[in-house]
């Protein structure tokens, strides 16, 4: 099992990432960056190639909208680069109200977009020549709509690795069956293992059902905050989360269109998603928190006695994670280190 770690993107991003390379000597396996619409996550990424030297570094997630399919090829195969050969790229279709709001594209066919996006930067990075006939993209450009003078193309640089790891954070059913079939990873958030097989079991069956043996075992990447305490600091740091569930469960889309407001409801806890987001919406944020249930914390993050942790991560195990994903909260070289061993 890997140990993986998501870099910090709120506050000093730069202390953040200098920090990777003491979790690097920690153990850590890969730190993921995130973007959003906050800084480019490309830029930390390079930055990270130059700084660390064995960790793995990758992106979680870089939207299929703001970027082309060929420009994310290039991203991919620029940072495996400048790694050598260390680059995993996450992808994910981020959600209506950063794709129209901050980007100004239309969020129209998220899980065929992305299933297109990965087909076309694999071949990409493989240096195909590009001809694609898509729901989406269509390669060269078709006459009608351009100059008509586009013409097949394939990379010009040759790629350190002509296939970089491909991971697609999902939720939603067809989205995640869509992973499970090409993608090399998976990457899920809030990921509840007791609840794992009861919301996902059937669209992953689906997608490995119909997944190229070439792609090999997919790569399920999932955990939490991580932090050895017990008692009144055990309950401090696990209320210390709230508002960030508070925050996903109600203010991450509108009523309707919030893929985490629709997990926390698989996962069975609708009535009350429903009351936090109402209270969220309505700008009540302190109240919202207050109600995210206690066992949803708990058994989405690695927070507790060493037993506990151990019982956490073997849970996870269980259901078929591979890279465990955490946050520490407290000596994160220290926490690093302790969770390798156990998880070893």
């Amino acid at each position: 099992m890997r140990i993986g770690l998501p870099l910090q993107y709120g506050g000093d991003v730069r202390a953040a990432a200098d920090q990777v390379r003491d979790l690097e000597a920690a153990g850590l396996d890969v730190v993921w960056v995130a973007e959003a619409y906050g800084f480019d996550g490309v830029s930390l990424l390079g930055y990270l190639a130059a700084t660390t030297e064995r960790v793995g570094l990758g992106s979680a997630i870089l939207n299929v909208y703001s970027r082309t399919p060929a420009l994310l090829a290039q991203v991919a195969a620029g940072l495996d680069m400048v790694s050598s050969g260390r680059f995993e790229l996450g992808l994910g279709a981020s959600g209506p109200q950063v794709i129209e709001g901050w980007h100004g594209v239309a969020y129209k066919q998220p899980v065929t977009r992305t299933r297109e996006t990965v087909a076309l930067v694999r071949r990409m990075l493989a240096r195909d020549e590009i001809i694609h006939d898509g729901k989406v993209f269509t390669l060269p450009l078709p006459p009608e709509q351009g100059t008509g003078l586009g013409k097949p193309l394939k990379m010009l640089a040759h790629p350190v690795r002509p296939r970089v790891p491909i991971h697609v954070a999902a939720l939603g059913e067809n989205n995640v069956a869509m992973t499970a079939e090409v993608a090399d990873g998976w990457l899920p958030i809030f990921y509840l293992p007791e609840r794992a097989h009861e919301v996902w079991g059937e669209p992953l069956a689906a997608g490995r059902a119909k997944r190229d043996d070439g792609l090999g075992q997919l790569d399920i990447i999932a955990g939490g905050a991580l932090a050895i305490a017990e008692g009144e600091q055990r309950r401090q740091l696990l209320d210390g989360l709230r508002h960030i569930y508070a925050l996903y469960i109600g203010g991450m889309g509108a009523k309707g269109r919030n893929f985490y407001n629709d997990l926390a409801v698989r996962y069975g806890y609708g009535d009350v998603a429903a009351t936090v987001q109402d209270l969220y919406l309505d700008k009540r944020k302190d109240e919202a928190a207050a109600l995210v249930p206690d066992e949803l914390l708990e058994l989405t993050n690695l927070v507790g006695s060493p037993g506990f942790i151990q019982e956490r991560i073997a849970a996870y195990r269980e259901t078929g994670v591979t890279t465990l994903n955490v946050t520490p909260l407290g000596d994160a070289p220290a926490l690093i280190g302790q969770v390798k061993a156990w998880a070893s």
